[in-house]
């Protein structure tokens, strides 16, 4: 089996840097073609056991995130902060953007935490990047925790239910960006606000995604 090649220099070959569209302070190492690509990483890298190239798009939660981060400035500044699951780092990004005192980016892909540290470095800010699965772990020692579009799966939604729970109990604000896919605990979520946002439609139903920003309640 040929050995990984470096994620960094993997991403920078087979992506284009391009503003996030509905957040458009922000531009990230993305998909030109989506399609492609993750065939190329499944065909080229899947063998190897590692996940398809979800860091390599803005996902609608994330989008939404972002744009309400950057929207609702005093909602970061001078706060430490957790993006879970953070895939390109879009919403990590954000966050330091808006005045976070720091960011924890955390990713159980080492090819979404490279992408997040060029996407980081791009937009002229520091996350303090970590490959690690939370969902097994006490609370994290921050003040506010967004997670964005990790509902999309049973597997994923079990798994991040518990941590929730945990982080809301610890006393940690907790906010979700998600366009209403199929398993968001929509009885335990205040919505904040809603957009319409641009979205890679090879990989979604349709090109613009209503997406909700949502604080989390116990369950």
């Amino acid at each position: 089996m040929p050995p990984i090649e470096d994620p960094a220099a993997f991403i920078r070959r087979e992506t284009t840097v391009k503003p996030v569209p509905h957040a458009e302070e922000i531009r990230l190492h993305v998909a030109d073609e989506a399609m492609e690509l993750w065939q190329k990483t499944e065909e080229d890298l899947g063998a190897l056991g590692l996940d398809p190239p979800f860091w390599a798009f803005a996902w609608a939660g994330g989008q939404g995130l972002a744009r309400y981060i950057l929207d609702t400035p005093t909602l970061v500044a001078g706060k430490t902060v957790l993006d879970f699951a953070c895939g390109s780092g879009l919403v990590g990004i954000a966050a330091m953007m808006a005045g976070a005192k720091s960011c924890r980016a955390v990713d159980i892909d080492p090819f979404a935490v490279a992408a997040a540290r060029l996407n980081a470095e791009l937009n002229g800010v520091q996350l303090d990047l970590e490959m690690t699965d939370l969902t097994r772990q006490a609370p994290p020692s921050v003040d506010i925790v967004f997670c964005g579009d990790v509902f999309y799966d049973r597997p994923m939604a079990d798994a991040v239910a518990g941590f929730l729970d945990r982080l809301i109990d610890a006393g940690i604000d907790v906010l979700v960006g998600d366009p209403g896919r199929s398993y968001l605990p929509t009885g335990r979520l205040t919505e904040l606000g809603v957009y319409e946002v641009p979205v890679v439609g090879a990989l979604e139903d349709n090109e613009i995604k209503k997406t909700s920003v949502f604080r989390v309640g116990r369950s």
